[in-house]
């Protein structure tokens, strides 16, 4: 074959590979994605935090969480086979939790996730009775948005910029939008955060839920997963959040569903 012919049929080939995987990604129904902006195979162990932490969870890139055998207060995590899979411990207590560092405002968060079977040896003394993971938008001081998964489907929970828990100092939790659908052990799942201005929508497996709150639209400085119990997460993305001029229509047919 002609070399000069080699460089173009490289790009072809790659453009239509892209255009390919674009097309394999689940829809968008609040925003359509616009830059790519952070990318996790978790092939190898990710990179550890580089910056001092300032507020709460914000203040850094790249990853905080445990990762040795005995854990600590929130448990640990391990990689295997591009999976991250998160542990909790015995005396930890408290869902194993693992922060990225990224500053961002309007995005889209997507990753697959499962909840796993129990591992005896790895559960605390007094259990969980049902396993259950989360994907959490902070600012410098708390929680934003919580998006979980649990046997019994996909849960939103906003939090409140006004009322503070004054036994944990954070921030008090708001109403729950619920998507019920049994959700069964060991199998692979996707989920979609959407957060744009006030509003957020939550994707399962193309199912979706919204609600908006004053406090999501805050500058936002890091995502954090969590797995109770045991659950894992793989091929983690994050794009820029841009309009989707289709949104007002596709609320409109989201709430009347789910009225």
């Amino acid at each position: 074959m002609n070399n000069r012919l080699l460089l173009p049929i490289t790009l072809l080939l790659s453009v239509i590979t892209l255009a390919c995987a674009e097309e394999s990604l689940p829809p968008t129904i609040m925003t359509t994605r616009g830059k790519l902006l952070a990318s996790e195979e978790f092939a190898k162990v990710p990179e550890p935090f580089t910056g001092k932490p300032a507020g709460f969870a914000s203040g850094f890139t790249g990853w905080r969480y445990n990762s040795t055998a005995a854990g600590g207060k929130s448990g640990r995590w391990e990689i295997a086979q591009g999976e991250f899979r998160g542990i909790e411990t015995p005396g930890a207590n408290h869902p194993a939790t693992a922060s990225f560092g990224i500053a961002y405002q309007d995005v889209i968060i997507q990753c697959d996730v499962r909840l796993n079977d129990v591992r005896l040896n790895d559960v605390p003394d007094e259990g969980r009775k049902y396993r259950s993971l989360f994907v959490k938008a902070t600012d410098t001081k708390d929680y934003v948005i919580s998006l979980s998964v649990g046997q019994g489907g996909l849960f939103l929970t906003p939090y409140d910029a006004d009322k503070i828990n004054p036994a944990t100092k954070q921030r008090e939790k708001g109403s729950t939008e619920k998507l019920l659908k049994p959700i069964k052990l060991n199998e692979w799942h996707t989920i979609v955060l959407e957060i744009k201005g006030d509003e957020v929508t939550g994707t399962l497996d193309r199912q979706s839920i919204t609600l908006s709150n004053k406090l999501i639209s805050t500058a936002k400085h890091s995502i954090m997963l969590g797995a109770g119990t045991e659950a894992s997460f793989r091929n983690l993305r994050m794009w820029e959040a841009l309009p989707n001029a289709d949104w007002p229509a596709n609320k409109a047919k989201l709430m009347k569903v789910t009225k």
